[in-house]
This record gives structure tokens, C-alpha cells and sequence, in this order.
């Protein structure tokens, strides 16, 4: 780790969070820091609330990455945010089983609702529409996940008392 790096990076995020990076950094051998990335990212998106350009290009300096592999890591999984998101995250499941016990209709009825379609947030910040591959609950489908908290067999009724209690 150099100067130059660390302090472009001390920059950006807190010093309990840099901190936080330089644990997980330090849970693998010193040739491998870039093991760290993922955690890394989750760091830095948690203190800033989402993942820009300038916030990756970071991360890879720190991590002694090519930047493209940290944009590779931040676009392949669902749960980076590149741009900035609601208060409330809506993530809609989209696999089989979900898909076979009608989450179009869950997804469809919420769009309604909120006057966004999936990938947008509310005009007033509040809420951000998502799909996702698959959230690991297929017996309780179709679900949804709303600020990490599980919601299953739903309804457009029990969606919309979801909507009033968030």
C-alpha cells in the first residue's frame, strides 16, 4: 500500500471504515489483497450509499487492481449500487419458482403503485424498484425483499400493506 493510494482512498470513506477494509485486507496473504474487493465495495457503498466511478477507481488503487476488474465485480452483482437509489429498496424475485406463482403480477402491481418501472426510484426519493435473479426463498413464493427484510406469497393486498408500513 502506498501513500499516494491510501490517501486518495482516506479521502473518500472514514477512518473506521478504511480501517474495516484494512481487516478484511489483512485476512489474506499480502499478494492477494484484491481477495478483499467485494467487502471492500460493500464497505465504501454502505458509507456513501452508492458506487461511483471515482469510489471504484479508488478501491482498485487501494486494492493495487486494474479498474476494470473492480467495475466487473460492481456491475455482475446485484447488490452494488452504481447510482443513487431510494430510502426503501424493493427487490423483486424473478426466478422459476417465483416466476411460476406469478411475481410478473407482483412486480407489475408494485410499478402501478409507486408510478415507476423496475430499475427507477421515486420522484421523492422513497423508493427504488428492483428485479433480482433469486433471493433463496422459492417455498414462499412469489416474494420480495424491502430493506433486507423478507416478505412471501404475496398479494397486490399484502403488498400494498407493506408499502403503508415502510
Amino acid at each position: 500500500m502506498n501513500a499516494p493510494n491510501e490517501k486518495l482512498l482516506k479521502q473518500m470513506i472514514s477512518t473506521s471504515s478504511l480501517a474495516e477494509v484494512d481487516r478484511w485486507i489483512a485476512k489474506y496473504p499480502a499478494e492477494q489483497k484484491q481477495s478483499a474487493v467485494m467487502q471492500t465495495l460493500m464497505i465504501v457503498q454502505e458509507e456513501c450509499g452508492h458506487l461511483t466511478q471515482e469510489l471504484m477507481d479508488a478501491v482498485a488503487e487501494y486494492l493495487g487492481m486494474a479498474p476494470i476488474a473492480v467495475y466487473e465485480v460492481a456491475t455482475f452483482y446485484s447488490m452494488y449500487e452504481l447510482k443513487p437509489k431510494g430510502k426503501n429498496v424493493i427487490n423483486v424475485c424473478t426466478n422459476i419458482s417465483c416466476q411460476l406463482c406469478d411475481s410478473a403480477k407482483v412486480m407489475q402491481h408494485l410499478e402501478q403503485k409507486l408510478g415507476i418501472k423496475k430499475g427507477e426510484t421515486t420522484a421523492d426519493g422513497k423508493f427504488t424498484l428492483r428485479s433480482v435473479e433469486c433471493l433463496g426463498a422459492c417455498v414462499d413464493a412469489p416474494m420480495m425483499e424491502v430493506n433486507k427484510q423478507y416478505f412471501a406469497k404475496l398479494t397486490p393486498e399484502k403488498i400494498d400493506e407493506i408499502l403503508e408500513k415502510v
